[in-house]
């Protein structure tokens, strides 16, 4: 009986976002709500299974887990790209790579959530009511400040319409962005050093590569005045998260925004959870509704179109 694994479903969701029972007689579906820890548990797990679907990179697939799995035939990703999967050695062992749509707009909405919670001091405010306090704070206006936005793409420019309704200054920078583009998008580009310089607020919305890990490290983080805040929604590792909290730690910047982590889920005796000018997402950026709908829906269409020989929405090998 062929049968298909569905990974990480931490909300226990999956089954309700998608109609399974279109599957073919004969097709087994099995769920794991909790992840599977270490590559060898992985593998045992899916040894018997054909056909894989996988929430984003929560559990990567390089080519030593690809190669311990000698039945799977198709692997679905959410999302239209995942650094975390070996095209290579999955096309070397004829496994068929599909994707999904994802929408810009939540994890935009998610990086606007942290902004708003660090500037007005939400999370602390709640606490402070919950245990009797009234007004700990004094909070900080948006108008007329400058975000900063490092990467324009897709997601960062989705950031741009919001903060220019709130009256604000946007600026960006990245490698291969143009003053035109820049200005195309709403925005001014500036050098990198500048970005992190005048921002009081640094937004992230790069995409993970050799090139962008670590491309925030403590020479960028110590441009930053200590008024100005660091949001990261995009991945953990494109920040020094070393130099991050010994900044934060030091009082160097005034807080942090993070949606995204080095190791996800994050520790629980993790450093950053004992900081109190830090406001922490569990990588709920793409965690919508709206969202899961496509994943989950195109996930079972491509599973689908796959049975029917005519696989759709594939990710090919890098060149």
């Amino acid at each position: 009986m062929p049968r298909i694994a569905i990974l990480d479903d931490y909300q226990n969701v999956a089954r309700g976002f998608a109609d399974w029972g279109r599957l073919p007689a004969g097709w087994s579906l099995d769920v794991f709500n909790r992840q599977i820890v270490g590559e060898a548990a992985v593998a045992e797990a899916l040894a018997d299974h054909d056909a894989v679907v996988i929430m984003r990179e929560r559990t990567p697939f390089p080519a030593s887990l690809i190669n311990r799995l000698p039945k799977l035939r198709l692997l679905v990703t959410s999302g239209p790209r995942n650094a975390s999967i070996d095209l290579k050695a999955a096309a070397a062992k004829g496994v068929t790579v599909c994707g999904t749509d994802s929408m810009a707009h939540p994890p935009m909405e998610i990086a606007w959530a942290l902004i708003f919670a660090l500037m007005r001091q939400v999370p602390r405010e709640d606490r402070a009511m919950r245990e009797g306090r009234w007004q700990l704070s004094v909070g900080r206006c948006l108008k007329g400040r400058i975000l900063g936005l490092a990467g324009l793409g897709k997601l960062g420019g989705a950031m741009v319409p919001v903060a220019k309704a709130l009256g604000m200054r946007v600026i960006a920078w990245s490698e291969n962005l143009t003053a035109e583009r820049a200005a195309e998008a709403g925005a001014e580009r500036v050098e990198k050093d500048a970005l992190f310089r005048d921002s009081d607020i640094v937004s992230v919305h790069l995409l993970l590569s050799p090139r962008t890990r670590g491309l925030i490290g403590a020479r960028e983080i110590g441009l930053m005045r200590k008024d100005a805040y660091l949001v990261n929604t995009s991945r953990g590792p494109i920040v020094d998260e070393a130099a991050m909290i010994d900044a934060l730690r030091a009082g160097r910047i005034a807080g942090a925004g993070l949606d995204v982590f080095d190791l996800e889920p994050l520790p629980k005796d993790h450093p950053l959870l004992k900081l109190e000018n830090t406001v922490l997402t569990p990588h709920l950026g793409y965690v919508s509704e709206e969202n899961y709908r496509n994943y989950y829906g195109q996930g079972l269409e491509d599973i689908l179109a796959w049975i029917g020989g005519q696989p759709i929405r594939t990710i090919p090998p890098p060149a």
